[in-house]
């Protein structure tokens, strides 16, 4: 039995990839894998027909079983992103022949073929999860022939057997699910000596799985706020200290705070986050009964401008009503003032120089007692958002290690509770489909962490807003993504102000 030929030189891939200047940290590490699929050769009928017509046998028909189910199980390291060296072991199957002759007779040849490789693997990213690869390598193979025998037909050494190295080459596409899971789809040659002296090539088309260990995703710049503008003082005799609100007989000075309460677009409700922060301000107005504030609202300059006036007044103005409400001011010491967009500190060609300039500031005017200011901050309230695919409610396999930390951090604080925001981006929605969708989304987020992590369903709570707080625009596919979104709000126990 013969193996169709196939001559032809090989030129290796460059290993200077290996120290490429490009090569990121998080695309090296190790991975396994497993294919299957069909393996093919080609039997060389002339050479049969000859070799038994030597023998003074005629072929009256022969019959071949050129195909099998062949796999491979294969590991490797990539270097990074373009290059990897791969080892495995590869079994292909068993292939041969049936030949009937005159006189009576019949032969029977089969191939079986396994072996270890080592190839050096060149990889092309075409998109983000789609790539192209080639491959190139040595292979040390052992090939079992089995011969048998009828009638007219004597075998000599019906179980030959050859060991021998050899090269391989391929290519094929990749998909990569996530950075840690992918598939491939892939043609490979093997060349190959079986066991009675023939040289040969033998073809395996296979599909396969991969999985990648020790992949970390790249770091994300945290966003640092700009520092608060310092507070300038100028003493007596140069300036008048000039009071804020009301005069007072005492010389004063201001304190001024950027709060960092930014808003949802084209609204002026407070968010759940911010409220806590709106406590240091509160609690020194309420220690201080002299201290008078001035709220000053600020919006972005998207939509007229004699909208975004009456819009940043009514952010203002729902600051002073929360501190009356909450922290029972007389509304006579709070003054709010709206700027719209006239007073931006960030730029507003960029997403998140709009959300910057979507906040209230407070100018409080104090007493002389420098030491009022020390305020005990207020506690953050954490917040972390989790993104949907469009008209999606189901919970992404990549947020369950950040859902993992909000289930040990309210294990590691019972009197904890968490609410769950759901919000929608999609313009095609109507305003009831989609407050339906957000509200699924923030149920699916509660039943993911009480069915995964044991979390006390009582102690979680969800919530639905639709499409009436978006936190990016919708004219863009980012602005959308990010629109489609779940937040977690970590709700503390009250506690009483210092």
């Amino acid at each position: 039995m013969k193996i169709s030929t196939i001559p032809g030189t090989l030129s290796l891939i460059a290993l200077a990839l290996i120290a490429s200047p490009y090569a990121r940290a998080q695309d090296s590490g190790w991975y396994l894998g497993l294919n299957v699929g069909q393996s093919r050769a080609k039997i060389d009928d002339a050479r049969i027909t000859s070799g038994l017509l030597g023998s003074g046998l005629t072929v009256t028909t022969l019959q071949d079983h050129d195909k099998d189910t062949g796999f491979k199980v294969f590991g490797g390291y990539e270097f990074n992103r373009w290059f990897s060296l791969e080892g495995g072991y590869f079994d292909l199957g068993k292939m041969g022949y049936t030949a009937n002759t005159l006189p009576a007779g019949t032969l029977e040849g089969q191939l079986k073929l396994n072996g270890v490789n080592l190839d050096a693997v060149l990889n092309v990213p075409l998109t983000e999860k789609f790539s192209l690869f080639g491959r190139a390598g040595v292979i040390y193979a052992d090939a079992k022939d089995t011969f048998t025998g009828t009638g007219a037909v004597v075998v000599v050494n019906p179980s030959p057997s050859e060991k021998a190295t050899n090269y391989k080459y391929g290519g094929g596409l990749q998909y990569d699910f996530t950075k840690s899971f992918g598939m491939r789809a892939e043609w490979e040659r093997y060349r190959i000596n079986d066991a009675i002296n023939n040289k040969g090539d033998l073809d395996l088309a296979s599909i396969g799985l991969l999985i990648r260990f020790g992949r970390t995703p790249p770091a994300v710049a945290k966003y640092t706020p700009p520092p608060p503008e310092p507070v300038v003082y100028t003493p007596p005799p140069y300036v008048a200290p000039i009071p804020v609100i009301v005069p007072v007989v005492v010389k004063t000075q201001k304190y001024c705070t950027i709060l960092d309460l930014t808003f949802e677009i084209n609204r002026d409700t407070i968010e759940r986050d911010d409220l806590e922060q709106l406590a240091v301000i509160g609690t020194f107005l309420a220690k201080y009964p002299d201290a008078t504030a001035v709220i000053e609202g600020h919006t972005d300059n998207v939509g007229t401008e004699e909208h975004n006036l009456k819009l940043s007044r009514e952010r203002a103005q729902s600051v002073v009503d929360y501190l009356v409400e909450t922290k029972h001011l007389d509304r006579t010491r709070l003054t709010a003032v709206g700027y719209g967009m006239s007073r931006p500190i960030a730029d507003n060609s960029t997403e998140e120089g709009k959300r910057q300039n979507r906040r209230v500031d407070a100018v409080v005017a104090c007493v002389t007692d420098i030491e009022g200011l020390k305020v005990n901050p207020a506690r953050i309230t954490m917040a972390m958002e989790v993104e949907f695919d469009s008209a999606k409610d189901e919970v992404k396999p990549e947020h369950r290690d950040d859902l993992r930390k909000v289930a040990n951090f309210l294990k590691a604080n019972p009197s904890v509770t968490a609410t769950v925001e759901g919000h929608a981006g999609n313009l095609k929605a109507t305003e009831a489909e989609a407050m339906k969708i957000s509200q699924r989304r923030a149920e699916n987020v509660v039943t993911y962490l009480v069915d995964n992590f044991g979390i006390d369903r009582s102690r979680l709570s969800a919530e639905g807003f639709g499409k009436t707080r978006r936190f990016a625009y919708n004219t863009t596919v980012e602005g959308q993504q990010e629109n489609r979104r779940v937040n977690i709000i970590i709700n503390y126990p009250k506690r009483k102000n210092p």
